[in-house]
């Protein structure tokens, strides 16, 4: 079993005639991933490499049976293209273009409530169950089937973690790239609390970041619900206050949303809060040992 995607994920890929919508379709198309159409306004009747292009998901997901979405559009129409998926009643949705103004965000997430969809990012790499699923920029040969979750706020740091466990013959159920934008989809708590009912994750690694409180809120969660360990780290250690770094959520303000901060609630809540990404690695290998 895994969280989200699996070996029933049909995507539609929306901006599959553009360069990286191409490129990305077919690298999880080869990877295994059942990518079955993709949408691009005005380009009905088309293929790319034999995956069908519609003008809309409506009608991809009509012909295809298509049940998550794959986003590739430029900022300025994404908001529209996850709209259109969630109007769709597509289970999952991820939105890997980034920029996309926070006020914008700010409407479609409340757009979103109550909805059947689950949306990941934007500006995040996408959900991997290796194996089984792709659905995003998450390079496929670094991961490796096993026990371990991972949730992250930052996509380098993914890569860079779960190519740590896979080196040390640690694999991985599924990882989530959540993304760093203050206005969001799916988030720690969300993804805790579906790998804690997963009975093939035994052991959780969240990686967090400064700015914000979800890492804080995260800590409540894991204090009160998590029956399963929890690896954490934080990155920003070093980061000035009042200074954006890298993400659009990655501000610290006063003394709210330090490293620092998140990394004590954490440790109160007992998790075991890595300082570098082979140290997160070597205490993953030593719980599960």
């Amino acid at each position: 079993m895994s969280i989200l995607v699996d070996d029933t994920t049909r995507v539609v890929v929306s901006g599959i005639t553009g360069r990286e919508g191409t490129f990305h379709a077919l690298r999880n198309r080869a990877y295994g991933t059942q990518v079955v159409a993709g949408v691009t306004p005005g380009k009905a009747g088309r293929d790319v490499e034999g995956i069908p292009v519609f003008d809309t998901i409506a009608d991809a997901v009509d012909a295809t049976g298509a049940n998550t979405s794959l986003i590739f559009v430029p900022a300025r129409f994404a908001t529209e293209a996850i709209l259109e998926a969630a109007d769709s009643e597509l289970r999952l949705i991820v939105c890997i273009t980034e920029g996309i103004p926070v006020r914008d965000m700010a409407r479609t997430a409340s757009y979103l409530r109550g909805k059947p969809s689950t949306l990941v990012g934007p500006n995040c790499p996408g959900v991997i169950s290796p194996d089984r699923s792709n659905v995003g920029i998450i390079p496929g040969e670094i991961c490796t089937p096993g026990g371990v979750g991972l949730v992250s706020r930052s996509g380098t740091l993914t890569y860079q973690i779960v190519h740590e466990l896979t080196q040390r013959g640690i694999g991985q159920s599924t990882c989530v790239g959540m993304g760093g934008d203050p206005v969001h989809g799916i988030g720690f708590l969300e993804s805790l609390a579906l790998f804690n009912w997963d009975p093939e994750t035994d052991l959780v690694v969240m990686i967090g970041e400064i700015g914000g409180d979800d890492e804080e809120r995260a800590a409540e969660y894991i204090a009160q619900e998590m029956t399963k360990p929890v690896i954490g780290y934080i990155a920003g250690f070093t980061a000035p206050p009042g200074k954006r770094m890298g993400h659009a959520g990655a501000i610290i303000t006063g003394s709210s949303g330090t490293a620092q901060a998140k990394a004590e609630a954490l440790e109160s809540a007992g998790v075991q809060v890595g300082r570098t990404p082979t140290e997160v690695a070597a205490l993953v290998e030593a719980v599960l040992s």
